[in-house]
């Protein structure tokens, strides 16, 4: 058996047990691949991880940069309240009308909005709404502006806040000083910007699964 089976392996285990699919979840993921978007949502069990960092954090404001066809969303909104609020940016017009059939199914509809468009374009407009400060952040867009959604994700956040990014290993190229792929460079700036900045605590961690070798940065804005 190769890494990689046995990775999927232990990943369909822990799915299974763990972080079992129901109707909305299953449905959602159909959908996006009768809909032709990439296969690139987040694992079962890495959905149900960013559900329960909600819940520890007590989140009743979300806000997620990538929303793709919404399973995502579906697991960081199942960690709000009734009263609770989500926003989530994609950038694909298409993709959003998934994800928001989606969310409806899901009953997350009354809670949730998906904004469409580039989302540095969208921040600022959110930024201009004066929103109440969101409680946890999930980045997991477009990689080379990371740390351009890490500076966003401060402003519209509160000590205490969680910022979540994805992505951030790179297959093990986040390594590279020298990379030119705009990805890496991308992701290590969020990295370089999260270890330097005085109102960031954070730390990453390396995963294999049914995702392959990458992993996650995650940090704490600081008074």
């Amino acid at each position: 058996m190769s890494e990689s089976q046995l990775w999927n392996e232990v990943d369909d285990y822990f799915a299974t047990l763990l972080s079992p699919a129901d109707e909305a979840l299953t449905a959602a993921l159909r959908d996006s691949d009768a809909a032709g978007l990439p296969q690139i949502a987040v694992a079962p069990n890495q959905g149900k991880l960013l559900q329960l960092l909600a819940e520890i954090q007590g989140a009743r404001r979300i806000l997620e940069i990538g929303t793709l066809g919404g399973y995502s969303t579906i697991w960081l909104g199942r960690a709000l309240p009734a009263d609770g609020r989500l926003i989530t940016f994609e950038y694909d017009a298409t993709h959003a009308e998934v994800a928001r059939r989606n969310l409806a199914r899901a009953g997350l509809d009354k809670i949730s909005e998906v904004r469409v468009g580039p989302a540095l374009e969208s921040l600022p407009k959110l930024a201009e709404e004066n929103p109440e400060p969101f409680d946890f952040v999930f980045i997991d867009a477009d990689k080379v502006n990371n740390p351009h959604y890490v500076e966003w994700a401060l402003k519209l956040t509160r000590p205490g806040s969680l910022i979540v990014v994805d992505n951030v290993v790179r297959s093990g190229r986040v390594t590279e000083v020298g990379s030119t792929e705009p990805s890496v460079r991308g992701t290590r700036a969020a990295l370089e910007l999260i270890a330097a900045h005085p109102k960031l605590s954070g730390t990453a961690i390396q995963t294999v699964g049914s995702k392959g070798y990458d992993g996650f940065a995650l940090a704490r804005v600081l008074a």
